[in-house]
């Protein structure tokens, strides 16, 4: 299966959006290490059953952890809407940056 998921990973035209998947880019309080990690939205997600109107959200929880400089756990809360866009996100001991400033320096 992994095999398959790399082929069409390569067939994919550059232009073509991943809508699979959700990354994340936050960066260390404690050593200012920048992280990424992806969620993925066909298998991370937990269902929220809503009783009231505004219909059933999903949610994920991340624990990042940097490769070296400090082992500090940055935990990471995403919140999505029935569609599985993103509604809120929440972040404890970190920051969210964006993916330009994950890939400067």
């Amino acid at each position: 299966m992994k095999l398959l998921r790399k082929l069409i990973d390569r067939i994919r035209t550059a232009g073509e959006e991943d809508t699979s998947n959700y990354w994340v880019y936050v960066k260390c309080d404690h050593c200012g290490e920048k992280l990424r990690a992806r969620a993925d939205l066909d298998n991370d997600l937990s269902i929220r059953y809503a009783e009231a109107e505004g219909g059933n959200t999903y949610l994920c929880r991340k624990a990042i952890i940097g490769n070296g400089r400090c082992f500090n756990p940055i935990e990471v809360e995403l919140t999505f809407d029935h569609q599985r866009s993103l509604v809120d996100k929440q972040i404890q001991d970190g920051q969210f940056t964006s993916e330009a400033e994950f890939h400067a320096e």
